[in-house]
């Protein structure tokens, strides 16, 4: 996977589901992810690992305890390890998230909204 030319927006548009992690690419332990996501997530913290999050269209807001973030298009945001957070958007928003390989979306949540991360075809 590594020696290939990979198209954000091309990939992008191979998603058909809301909420579903694919990987785009990896490098060394790290999963660049991408999803598109459309309502509200679950509150969740990642113990162990930061989750970088990078806005390619639409308008995501990442509700933490203490205040809003709202990130529009080409905007990046760091959540640090163990801040608990909820994604949420009003209308269709894709996003590039980065993580370690093997970071669960639903951190130390769980339940209905845990999604396998998906290769792209």
């Amino acid at each position: 996977m590594s020696d290939e030319v990979r198209n954000v927006n091309e990939a992008l548009s191979k998603i058909t589901e809301y909420w579903q992690p694919h990987r785009l690419t990896s490098v060394n332990d790290y999963d660049v992810k991408l999803a598109k996501i459309n309502g509200e997530f679950i509150w969740h913290t990642h113990p162990d690992t930061d989750e970088l999050f990078l806005v390619v269209s639409g308008r995501l807001t990442i509700q933490l305890r203490d205040r809003d973030v709202v990130l529009g298009p080409n905007d990046v945001f760091v959540v640090p390890k163990g801040v608990e957070h909820c994604p949420k958007s009003n209308a269709d928003v894709e996003i590039i998230m980065i993580e370690p390989r093997g970071t669960v979306n639903t951190g130390d949540a769980g339940g209905d909204m845990t999604a396998e991360l998906r290769e792209l075809s």
